[in-house]
């Protein structure tokens, strides 16, 4: 077994546990595991990563659930619109994306490069919301019922079709809407997040079957060590202050998406 493989999958139990500990991030990592250690294509990685990313998520999906930890108003508005976007988009726009998207001198932004430049510049966003809004802003003890329900549903469309192009579950866009828009307690957010991933991932990935030839053997194995990894994180979460969290989120994407970028232009 080569050293990048050993790697990669020392990196998907890593990735498992991050998605445990702050209900997203599994996707930050994995889809630059896939792609610049395993040597895939990004738009497999895409692919390959909302497999990875909603079977690890369903497991702390059911622990979040015993614990009483999802609101399930939330995730149904926000899962609902997020689910048909993320389907859309990996069975439709895709699969016809130009091999070169555009060239800038000599040059050329190929598919593969755009997707992970979108995919960077995304996480840096979410990554700012999440570093700049003040801890005190929101209560940790206090959820607001009284949120915009229109103003969910377009979150999670949206979230819905960025999540598809770039194979992320979206666990960087879901937190910063259900903590900041929603008022979730931010581990009941993370709980939330992580049943919306579950269910819009797997789904996203049906879309993939039909165009990408899928390695079976190798993506159950992937996940299953990103499965023992999300069951550490989910342990160890409960012993770790939701606030310290949201901000270890917002740095952690910062320097995910700023690394992405390095990477692809450099």
């Amino acid at each position: 077994m080569e050293v990048n493989q050993i790697l990669g999958y020392v990196a998907s139990v890593i990735a498992g546990i991050i998605m445990g500990l702050i209900g997203g991030g599994g996707s930050i990592l994995t889809v630059p595991i896939l792609v610049y250690l395993l040597g895939f294509n990004p738009i497999v990685a895409t692919a390959y990563s909302l497999f990875v990313v909603g079977a690890t998520s369903t497991i702390g999906a059911v622990q979040s659930l015993r614990r009483g930890l999802v609101d399930y108003k939330a995730a149904i508005i926000f899962a609902i619109p997020s689910i048909i976007g993320v389907y859309l988009t990996r069975r439709y726009l895709v699969p016809v994306l130009p091999d070169v998207m555009f060239s800038i001198s000599d040059f050329k932004v190929t598919s593969g490069i755009f997707i992970m430049l979108v995919f960077a510049v995304v996480i840096l966003l979410a990554s700012i919301s999440m570093i700049t809004k003040k801890a005190n802003s929101i209560d940790d003890d206090e959820p607001d019922s009284n949120y915009n329900n229109y103003l969910v549903i377009i979150f999670g469309l949206v979230t819905g079709i960025i999540s598809g192009f770039v194979g992320a579950g979206g666990g960087f866009l879901n937190i910063p809407v259900l903590v900041f828009f929603v008022r979730l307690p931010m581990k009941t957010a993370i709980g939330t997040s992580l049943f919306i991933i579950a269910i819009k991932s797997l789904i996203g990935f049906l879309g993939d079957i039909e165009h990408i030839d899928i390695d079976w053997m190798f993506l159950l194995k992937f996940t299953s060590l990103s499965i023992i990894g999300i069951l550490i994180g989910i342990y160890f979460s409960r012993f770790i202050d939701g606030k310290k969290l949201k901000k270890a989120f917002g740095y952690f994407t910062l320097i995910m998406g700023s690394y992405i970028i390095w990477k692809e232009l450099l």
